[in-house]
Order: C-alpha cells, then sequence, then structure tokens
C-alpha cells in the first residue's frame, strides 16, 4: 500500500525523499534539500492551490487545483495536470502528457509528448514534442520541433522549426526551418529560410529568403523576400516575389510582381497586372491587364486583355492582344490576333489577324488578315495571301515575298531614348520619373 505525506496549508516544509505520494496544503511552500535544492516523489505530487516550490521536483505524476510556482526543474515521469489554474516552471520541464486549464509558462526547455493548455503556453528555451495544443497563444523563444501544433489564438517562434502540421485560428510567426502543412485562418510569416510541402492561408503570407515549397493557397496576398521554388500558387491578391520565381502554376487574382525571372512549367493567370523585370516563361500566359517584363516566352498561348510592354518582345504559338490594348516591342508567333482599336508596334506571324481599327508599326506574315479602319506605320510582307478589308491605312505598299525581312532578331527591340509605363502603357521619356498620363511612378528598367 502507497504511504503518504502531507504538508499543511500555509506551511513551509523542506523535504528531501517522499517514498510514495505527497499531499500539499493550499499556499504551502516546499524548499528541498542539497545542491541545487530538490524534491523527490517516488508517486504522485497533489497540490490543493496557490503552491510553490523553491527547488527541481521530480514525482511520478502531478496533479494541482488553482496555481503552481516551480523555481527549478521538473521532471514528471508521466501525466502533469492543473485544474482551473496556471502552472509556471522556472527550469527545464518534461513529462509525458501535460494537461493545464489556464496558462503553462517555461523559462527553459519543454520535453513532453503531448501538451494541452486551455489558454497561453510559453516557453523561452527549445520545444519538443508529438502534440502542442493551446486555445489562446503559444510562443517559444528556442527552436521548436513537433509533429502537430493545434492553436486557437496566435503562434510565435523566433527560432527555427521542425513541424508536421501547423493549424493555427489567427497568426503565426516561425524562424525558418521546415513546416510539411501550414494551415493558418490569419497572417504567416517566415523570417528566416522555409521549406514547405502546403501552405493555406486566409489572409497575408510573407517568406524571407531563399524558400522551397510545395502549393499555396492564400485568400489574401503573398510575399517573398527572396527566392522561391513552389508547385502550384494560388493567391487571391497580390503575389510578390523579390528575387526569382520557378515552379509549376501561377493563379493569381490580382497582380504579380517579380524581382528578377518567372519560369513556370504550367500556366500562368493573373486577373490584373504582371511585373516581371527579367523573363517570364511559362506554357500558358493570360493576364487580364497589364504584362510588363524584359521577355515573355509561352509554349502555347499568351493572351493579354490590356497591354504588353516587353523590350525583347513576346514568343509563342498564339499571341492575342485584347481590344485597345498597346503592345511595346515585337511580337512572334505562328498565330497573332490584335483586337479592335489596339495598337502594335512589329508583328512577325504564320498567321496574323488585325482586328477593325487596330494600329501597328509592321506586319510580317505567311497570311494576313487585315479588318477595316486599320492603320499600318511601317510596311506589310507577306510570303502566301494578304486579305484587307475597306478603309485600310498604309504607308508603303504591301509586298509579297519569298521570305519577309528584318527577321525578329533583327528588328529593333525598343525605341531610342523612351521608355513606357507599366500601368498604362503611355511613352515617356527616358529620364522620365512619374508617368505623364496616369502620374504613377515609373519603376527603373
Amino acid at each position: 500500500m502507497n504511504s503518504k505525506v502531507s504538508v499543511p496549508s500555509r506551511s513551509r516544509t523542506t523535504l528531501d525523499f517522499v517514498e510514495g505520494n505527497l499531499v500539499i496544503g493550499r499556499r504551502a511552500v516546499i524548499d528541498g534539500t542539497g545542491t541545487p535544492p530538490t524534491v523527490k516523489v517516488s508517486g504522485t505530487i497533489y497540490c490543493e492551490g496557490d503552491n510553490t516550490f523553491e527547488c527541481n521536483v521530480s514525482a511520478e505524476n502531478l496533479e494541482a487545483e488553482d496555481n503552481v510556482t516551480i523555481h527549478g526543474n521538473l521532471e514528471i515521469e508521466n501525466d502533469v495536470k492543473v485544474e482551473d489554474g496556471h502552472l509556471e516552471v522556472h527550469g527545464k520541464m518534461t513529462a509525458k502528457r501535460v494537461d493545464v486549464d489556464a496558462a503553462l509558462y517555461v523559462s527553459k526547455d519543454l520535453t513532453v509528448e503531448k501538451v494541452d493548455v486551455g489558454g497561453s503556453l510559453k516557453v523561452d528555451g527549445n520545444v519538443k514534442a508529438e502534440d502542442i495544443d493551446a486555445g489562446g497563444s503559444f510562443k517559444a523563444q528556442g527552436e521548436v520541433e513537433a509533429e502537430k501544433i493545434d492553436v486557437g489564438g496566435s503562434v510565435s517562434i523566433e527560432s527555427k522549426v521542425n513541424i508536421t502540421k501547423l493549424d493555427v485560428g489567427g497568426t503565426a510567426k516561425v524562424g525558418g526551418g521546415k513546416v510539411c502543412e501550414v494551415d493558418i485562418g490569419g497572417c504567416f510569416e517566415s523570417k528566416a529560410p522555409l521549406e514547405f510541402e502546403k501552405i493555406n492561408v486566409g489572409g497575408v503570407v510573407r517568406l524571407a529568403s531563399k524558400n522551397k515549397g510545395g502549393d499555396v493557397d492564400v485568400g489574401g496576398s503573398f510575399k517573398v523576400e527572396g527566392d522561391l521554388e513552389f508547385k502550384d500558387i494560388d493567391v487571391g491578391g497580390k503575389v510578390e516575389i523579390t528575387g526569382s520565381g520557378e515552379g509549376c502554376e501561377m493563379d493569381v487574382g490580382g497582380k504579380v510582381e517579380v524581382g528578377k525571372s518567372l519560369n513556370l512549367s504550367g500556366n500562368l493567370d493573373v486577373g490584373g497586372k504582371v511585373g516581371v523585370n527579367e523573363e517570364i516563361s511559362a506554357k500558358n500566359i493570360e493576364v487580364g491587364g497589364v504584362l510588363h517584363s524584359r521577355k515573355a516566352t509561352a509554349e502555347e498561348c499568351i493572351e493579354v486583355g490590356g497591354s504588353i510592354i516587353s523590350v525583347e518582345g513576346v514568343t509563342a504559338r498564339c499571341v492575342e492582344i485584347g481590344r485597345r490594348g498597346k503592345v511595346r516591342g515585337p511580337i512572334k508567333a505562328d498565330q497573332v490576333i490584335i483586337g479592335r482599336d489596339a495598337h502594335a508596334e512589329d508583328i512577325y506571324g504564320k498567321q496574323v489577324l488585325l482586328r477593325r481599327g487596330a494600329q501597328a508599326e509592321n506586319v510580317y506574315g505567311e497570311n494576313i488578315t487585315i479588318e477595316s479602319n486599320c492603320h499600318i506605320c511601317g510596311e506589310v510582307q507577306y510570303t502566301g495571301e494578304l486579305r484587307m478589308n475597306e478603309h485600310v491605312s498604309l504607308a508603303k505598299e504591301p509586298q509579297k515575298v519569298d521570305a519577309y525581312m528584318p527577321t525578329p532578331s533583327q528588328a529593333p527591340v525598343a525605341p531610342t531614348g523612351k521608355k513606357y509605363c507599366p500601368y498604362c502603357g503611355t511613352e515617356n521619356k527616358d529620364d522620365a520619373v512619374f508617368c505623364k498620363k496616369c502620374g504613377k511612378k515609373i519603376p527603373k528598367e
């Protein structure tokens, strides 16, 4: 039969080793013996509330009602359970299972299999656990290794992480590392390189440095201050990558800005504007607004509802420009369609169609169709068939040739001393800082 040692309420007692269980009355204080002072209990410690240990504590189990404070290390073989109170450990803490109703604070390292806190969990050291569940917040200064973290409020981890699944109702911030699956209701931020398999965030995501991952699904905006390797990106608002981006698919409801190059093996679908400082390549490129890049290449089609501004031009199997769109730079494709009242510079294609009211500098193709009220400022060369409707304005007589010249590589790629607004496509002086039409600041090439 297990023996029991009892400590009266509001007393202060010094203990060494307790054979069996230890029952501590309310507001009692326990001191240990030795260096450092330590109390060892072979059974379970029962705390009736507002108890303080001025020593290291080890036991088989710890059960408490109300608050418990330990000024030392806590080593529990099995379970810790605190009802209607908080647990403070000013040292290291180890246990198998921890269940605290209010709050848990550990000043050094926490090592557990499972921890369940109704309110807040704060650890100033490292954390190693299989399962972390907090109803309020979770804060850690050191590194965190866990299979699953489920927090109703917010998570803040200052150091590197290794987490299989991170599920947070509010906001989460980590110091880089690896998170296989991120599911956040609000905002998510990583302050150092992050490796991930899936990010699902309802609000805003911010990543730093060089990142590598799988799928990204964000309801708001997604910003990477560095490079990103990914599989698929689906963002409702804005995507901003200050370095280079490489992946499969990208579907964005708002706009995309990339500081260097963007290389996709699949499709790019953007509802608003795309701005890529260097080259953009994809299987298909579909942009509702403006496409601005040094060079744009697609295996299949490039379809832009607004304007294209590209110093070295666009190349694809099919290029289609929407009504009243503007193209700065050469177009090279098997099939080229210039929408009604749209403006283009040099066009090179096997099948070229200029819809009613369109304008172009020069047109070179195999079979060319020019609808009424179109205007060609330069020359028209074709090797197959030319079809023109009435009221077409030509600067020169069209020429049927064996091979049209010049080739796209010989054609001028941009007018000298001019640059174009990436927002409205208006031509500005080379030294212009703001667009003369829309007033927006023009980024440096």
